[in-house]
């Protein structure tokens, strides 16, 4: 909205034609995204605080450390969703379709997210919502999106990083289900991931870093030809988008990290974890994900593995999953544990990035 206002002036500001550019819109969200979540985000704990809202119920079957943690005010991801949506509505050019469907992903996840915290909150269930339902909701979000992506003429092509030439061509009827298993499974592993103070914010800062640069790129037709990657017109506007996800991630850890004011819950981890897996699809590296998501990657597979073996053997592999309460078991410090696991995930990211010039 800001943008098309000021855009629209430049005829008469030249200065103002300085919002054209991606990246300088990139960094306004970026300064009002980390600002809005830092200053509302005291005001919203006080706020859950004054009006008797119950805090986050604890496992019964997590590590005893956890016990402290019992109360905390949850639900912080609320206000990191809507620094995300205020700074793109503002920033970004609202004709762009990807921007919308991103959006719409955002919003409709993080409604989710609100009623599986809410039942959690009322309840003092740490179970929340059935697993059942949640996969329902989450795959008619995903879904959705992935249907109004083909009637947008979205092309459908699965990329393979390192080999620019080998594409695969996922078709109507598999396209939308390989966008529903990307969406779904990057947000319950980012919401498997939140499970210590500050450990999940981190990689999903580092991972939308990540995505915000491939689409500048994707949406860049000579740095996409340079690069040998797919050009997705449009694409570079998700950069603000990202960008402001990095910035509200930033501001939010400032009360999140250990030891934590506030969590993010289910409405933050569930919304953050399905842009991030819808952006990889918009910008055609859904497999680099696997990559730069390795954390998330890590944590579920763990809690996969430690479920269906258990099944099969009533024996554990781990001593609790997901593998960040295995190593909180084994004595590590939940810092030590939540700053290596964010190291990893900054390599990870780098990682990703060198994708771009080994093709």
């Amino acid at each position: 909205m800001l943008y098309h206002f000021l855009y629209s002036l430049r005829g008469e500001f030249s200065w103002l034609n300085v919002f054209r550019y991606q990246t300088f819109r990139a960094m306004l969200a970026f300064l009002l995204a980390f600002l809005l979540v830092l200053l509302l985000e005291p005001v919203f704990i006080r706020r859950l605080q004054r009006i008797g809202v119950k805090g986050q119920p604890i496992r019964d079957d997590g590590p005893r450390e956890h016990e402290n943690k019992r109360g905390t005010p949850t639900m912080g991801g609320l206000i990191i969703i809507a620094a995300v949506l205020t700074a793109s509505l503002l920033l970004n050019d609202l004709r762009n379709p990807y921007v919308w469907l991103t959006l719409f992903v955002l919003v409709g996840l993080s409604v989710l997210g609100f009623f599986d915290d809410w039942r959690k909150v009322m309840y003092q269930d740490a179970k929340g919502l059935r697993e059942r339902d949640k996969l329902l909701w989450q795959s008619a979000i995903a879904g959705l999106a992935a249907v109004v992506l083909l009637c947008l003429g979205f092309s459908t092509e699965l990329n393979f990083p390192f080999f620019k030439e080998w594409s695969f061509p996922l078709y109507g009827v598999f396209f939308v289900p390989f966008v529903i298993l990307v969406v779904v499974a990057t947000s319950n592993a980012v919401n498997l991931t939140d499970g210590l103070d500050g450990l999940a914010i981190g990689p999903v800062m580092t991972v939308a870093a990540c995505y915000a640069v491939f689409a500048y790129l994707a949406g860049h037709v000579g740095l996409a030809n340079y690069l040998g990657v797919s050009h997705v017109p449009g694409a570079g506007e998700l950069t603000i988008v990202l960008s402001a996800v990095v910035a509200a991630g930033l501001g939010f850890l400032w009360y999140n990290t250990f030891p934590a004011q506030v969590f993010m819950g289910d409405i933050g981890a569930l919304a953050l974890g399905g842009l991030l897996g819808f952006v990889a699809v918009l910008v055609k590296q859904e497999i680099v994900l696997i990559v730069a998501g390795g954390v998330f990657v890590v944590e579920a597979l763990s809690v996969l593995v430690q479920r269906y073996f258990y099944k099969m053997t009533h024996r554990r592999i781990f001593r609790m999953a997901p593998i960040h309460h295995h190593f909180e078991l084994k004595g590590w410090a939940e810092p030590k544990i939540i700053v290596r696991f964010w190291i990893i995930s900054i390599v990870l990211a780098l990682l990703s990035l060198t994708t771009l010039k080994l093709r």
